[in-house]
């Protein structure tokens, strides 16, 4: 295995590399291969862009017949046939049978592009320049999407200060002890609060990088009812629960709310090809032609591989009831492992949850325990105390069980470590 040129030539700044340090060659579905014939189980999944597994065979069927022939790959935001097929099928597959009303705006290859439009034209449409967002939020690394971000290494990383944006507590962080949303009506409110009432409140549903807090459906649909009445825009961040993987298209259906402006990346493309979008109300959508652009909004290839994973997986509810089934395993494997530990509990929701240790050091233990094993899993949460499983959601019952074993194997491991350490201390 040969990393020297890795490590001699490629920024500092690469980071899952240094928690799996092997060489890989092949991916298929949920497994992944390295060139010395190593065959790794992928809980990971792409840090959520490869809802449907590596190279899963539809959708790379249709992407090689697009490329065999002289179609348009690079087109900004021309017309083109790609473009058509994907506003179709997105319209009659996930739209209009959710009764949902969006215009669709492609504001660059990645989640923070989409991020970043949503904040813009929340702004340019009601006149404020505040943003309300949540702690331990995550929504990207341009500036714009750092300074809705809660954790303190990434805002660090961006040399300047960020402006225009205010935390408030997210469920479940204030423990209970005072009622939801009582900090927010209480200054949103009172024009003598110091606190300008913002443009947007911008959310998700299940925080994917900030510990898998999932929010209640009663806290959603309590926060959507409060932005309505003061006039706030409520913007869901998708990029990483959304595209099926809390068991609905959208993760924050089962809330029963429509979000004024709705961000999706990642897993949209459905092969993992760079590709976003930002879904706005009709009456938001007053942007000036140009006036929000970039060179890769009209990635063609990602237009049909989406187009393909719409269509395979989204034509009627058969794909999410399996995904929700999955859901169910993976919640009960993890929940054995958190019964090892005294304190940990289970988080997250569907094929988007995880265990929080309740010493920092545990999750990442087990993880590379994980690894050893052949298992590809992450951490998350402001400390890496959190577990953090993202399986694919085409991943087999057979294959889900594997993994789940190897992470309670891990799981023991470390906890029989420890406590071994302990006893010799």
């Amino acid at each position: 295995m040969d990393t020297a040129v890795f490590e001699n030539r490629e920024s500092a700044v690469r980071g899952y590399c240094r928690n799996w340090p092997t060489v890989f060659t092949e991916a298929r579905g949920a497994e992944q291969f390295t060139e010395d014939g190593e065959r790794y189980l992928d809980f990971f999944s792409g840090a959520g862009a490869l809802n449907y597994g590596h190279n899963h065979p539809v959708l790379k069927k249709a992407l090689l017949d697009y490329l065999s022939g002289d179609s348009v790959v690079h087109s900004l935001d021309m017309y083109t046939v790609a473009k058509r097929d994907f506003l179709d099928a997105f319209t009659s597959l996930i739209l209009e049978p959710r009764g949902m009303d969006y215009k669709i705006q492609f504001p660059g290859p990645t989640g923070t592009n989409s991020v970043e439009a949503a904040l813009k034209i929340a702004r340019k449409v009601t006149g404020r320049t505040e943003v309300m967002s949540f702690t331990n939020a995550f929504h990207g690394m341009t500036l714009g999407s750092l300074a809705v971000t809660g954790n303190s290494m990434k805002r660090n990383g961006a040399g300047t200060p960020l402006y225009h944006a205010t935390s408030a507590p997210y469920d479940g962080f204030l423990d209970g002890r005072t009622p939801d949303f009582l900090w927010l009506e209480r200054v949103w409110a009172d024009s003598g609060s110091g606190q300008d009432l913002p443009a947007a409140v911008i959310v998700e549903t299940v925080q994917g990088e900030g510990g898998l807090n999932a929010g209640r459906m009663e806290w959603l649909r309590n926060l959507a009812d409060l932005c309505r009445r003061y006039d706030v825009l409520l913007i869901v961040d998708d990029v990483q629960a959304g595209c099926g993987r809390t068991g609905t298209f959208f993760s924050f259906e089962k809330a029963g709310i429509e979000p004024d402006i709705v961000c999706l990346s990642k897993s949209i493309s459905g092969l993992g090809l760079p590709m976003a979008i930002t879904l706005i109300r009709p009456e938001l959508d007053q942007w000036e032609p140009g006036e929000h652009n970039g060179t890769f909004r009209g990635f063609n290839p990602a237009f049909v591989t989406a187009t393909a994973a719409l269509r395979e997986f989204w034509s009627d509810d058969s794909f999410a009831e399996t995904v929700r089934e999955r859901g169910a395993q993976l919640k009960a494997g993890l929940q054995e492992i958190a019964d090892l530990v005294p304190g940990a509990s289970f988080r997250g929701r569907g094929l988007l949850s995880g265990v929080c240790f309740p010493e920092d050091d545990i999750a990442t233990k087990v993880a590379a325990e994980a690894f050893e094993r052949g298992l590809l899993v992450e951490t998350s949460g402001p400390e890496s105390e959190v577990l953090k499983t993202m399986p694919p959601l085409t991943i087999s019952a057979e294959q889900l069980a594997e993994g789940l074993n190897i992470l309670l194997e891990a799981a023991r491991a470390v906890v029989s470590d420890d406590a071994t350490e302990s006893r010799a201390a």
